[in-house]
């Protein structure tokens, strides 16, 4: 099992602005698709349902809300 930490914050000019942050700790077994742990991720987040976009950039995969100012973050902690 490995253990990655999630978080959702606003964006402010495109950037993460963390004016106000929600976070999470979630664990899922080693080899879990993409698909599957962004909607882990987004179930501990409270925003299932919710559209975004993910772009994985190796540890992390980065999550944009569609039609909102937040981005979130799914993070491997080794």
């Amino acid at each position: 099992m490995i253990t990655f930490d999630v978080e959702l914050t606003d964006t402010f000019a495109g950037e993460a602005n963390y004016s106000w942050v929600r976070r999470a700790t979630i664990t899922a077994p080693e080899g879990l698709s993409d698909l599957a742990l962004v909607r882990r991720a987004k179930r501990a987040l409270d925003i299932s349902g919710v559209r975004c976009n993910a772009q994985n950039h190796g540890e992390m995969i980065q999550l944009d809300v569609v039609g909102a100012c937040a981005r979130g973050f799914i993070t491997a902690r080794y």
